[in-house]
């Protein structure tokens, strides 16, 4: 019997590069008052988001997307053909067909890559950054652009109260390439499909007599508690995984949900002081899939963190699902 061949390829991957894009309209705390029945005070004190980035009429899934994958590109100081894999992450892209992924390649001038849309949510970046690692250590990408994008205003209830002041719209996006040395610890990712029904977008076929659009929908005290405790171990086995303890950490980069979300999983992590820890939620709030990518550029940008640390990402959300996994910054 004819033996198959196969491939192998760079023995390690790594971060090469981020990239970002956040909707240009701000809404503060004060301005979402005016829609729903809260206050400032409140809003803060339950997920510690003071305002949030809305796109325009103009700024699209497509477009966002496009603009972050543009920039992360440019900084790897690689052109569009040296992109052979895109991975797009969204659950806010309403055209079913073809894939997002090949708008973005098309705008981008991509010569003929392999590439797909994912739906795992909030962890839908750190499922893509798993697979770009496993394609390149197995020869079957050289340099993988991983993006995860949002328009999630285009799903909300306005008026909502318990979900109009959580989400926010922007695009990030890294680009994956071979490394000598060990950049991308193993991916740690599963679900609790039992609990599937509790954060979901609407169908389409099925929306109620005057509603114009699917909105998002959430049971904000299961998400919660699965966060901070079923989550919490996750991160610890993600750290466990790479085989660091929580002193060998520099950065930690979890999901954009909540402030208490972050500070639960900090105490369960027994993190030291001097980690550095995102809370891009502040100034942007909740942008699922774009939420890890967004908050990882924004920590480099800052100077808060620096090339070559050491930092753990976690993504988590509907479905439910999660992915982490330690990576090296670039």
């Amino acid at each position: 019997m004819a033996q198959i061949s196969v491939r192998t390829g760079a023995p390690y991957a790594r971060l090469l590069s981020t990239g970002a894009y956040r909707g240009s309209r701000v809404v503060d705390n004060a301005e979402m008052c005016t829609m729903i029945d809260s206050s400032d005070e409140w809003i803060q004190q339950r997920t510690g988001i003071s305002q949030r980035h809305w796109a325009t009429e103009d700024e699209t899934v497509r477009s966002m997307a496009v603009a972050a994958c543009r920039q992360a590109i440019e900084r790897a100081g690689l052109s569009a053909a040296d992109i052979d894999t895109i991975i797009l992450a969204t659950v806010s892209n309403s055209q079913q067909m073809p894939s997002l992924a090949s708008y973005v390649a098309q705008d981008l001038g991509c010569t003929g890559p392999a590439m797909f849309d994912i739906s795992a949510a909030c962890a839908g970046f750190c499922y893509g950054l798993g697979l770009a690692d496993s394609l390149i250590r197995t020869g079957a990408a050289g340099h993988v652009l991983v993006v995860g994008v949002e328009k999630l205003t285009d799903t909300l209830d306005a008026h909502d109260r318990g979900t109009a002041f959580l989400f926010s719209d922007g695009a990030g996006a890294v680009v994956v390439g071979p490394s000598e040395e060990p950049a991308i610890g193993p991916v740690v990712w599963g679900s609790d499909p039992s609990q599937a029904e509790v954060l979901t977008i609407q169908s389409w076929r099925n929306l109620p007599e005057g509603q114009d659009h699917p909105h998002i929908t959430m049971e904000g005290t299961k998400v919660f508690r699965w966060a901070t405790t079923f989550i919490a171990d996750r991160a610890r086995e993600t750290l466990e995984a790479a085989g660091l303890a929580p002193e060998d950490l520099d950065v930690f980069i979890p999901h954009q949900a909540n402030n208490r979300i972050t500070d639960s999983m900090l105490r369960h992590l027994k993190l030291p002081k001097d980690v550095v820890v995102s809370r891009d939620i502040i100034q942007m709030g909740n942008s699922s899939a774009a939420s890890v990518p967004l908050a990882l550029d924004a920590i480099l940008q800052s100077g808060e963190a620096t090339s070559g640390q050491t930092a753990l990402l976690i993504g988590f959300g509907a479905g439910l699902a999660f992915a982490g996994q330690v990576v090296t910054l670039p």
